[in-house]
């Protein structure tokens, strides 16, 4: 089986049971997602199907039809995503260990609301936990990305 990720077809073996999750990190060798619960709960394991956030370690691969994009496939070093520079601005991440999920989860909130409030921001990352509490930090960022165009 082939799945695209980040604009590339990739051998995702042939057991269609396999999560989203296992294939990205064990056979796509794409580390920036996440395990967190297993259990779609904590968020830290958020993708994105055509765009739409979804959590990859409930996500089958035999379920998985369009493109998946990472937090690898929406920016790098050298040409950072808006909200991933928001993050960096306002200084997000503590232990860092939930910002792939967080970041993927806001990238689609801003892409479908360009002047989120804080309602709509409490909403949409909802599903999201941050064990270290860097809540008003996410909701800063995510308004400075509004802002700067997102």
């Amino acid at each position: 089986m082939e799945i695209t990720v980040n604009g590339t077809r990739v051998d995702v073996g042939d057991d269609p049971q396999m999560p989203l999750l296992w294939a990205l990190r064990d056979l796509a060798g794409l580390k920036g997602t996440k395990f967190g619960c297993g259990i779609a709960a904590c968020g830290a394991c958020t993708v994105h199907i055509d765009g739409e956030p979804v959590r990859s370690c409930q996500t089958l691969i035999g379920d998985v039809e369009g493109e998946v994009t990472t937090i690898e496939g929406i920016g790098d070093l050298d040409n950072l995503h808006v909200v991933q520079q928001a993050w960096i601005s306002q200084q997000v991440p503590q232990c860092g260990y939930c910002q792939s999920g967080q970041i993927m989860s806001a990238v689609a909130l801003l892409r479908d609301n360009s002047d989120p409030s804080d309602e709509d921001i409490d909403d949409a990352m909802s599903g999201n936990l941050c064990r270290c509490g860097t809540y008003p930090r996410i909701r800063a960022a995510i308004k400075q990305a509004a802002k700067m165009g997102a």
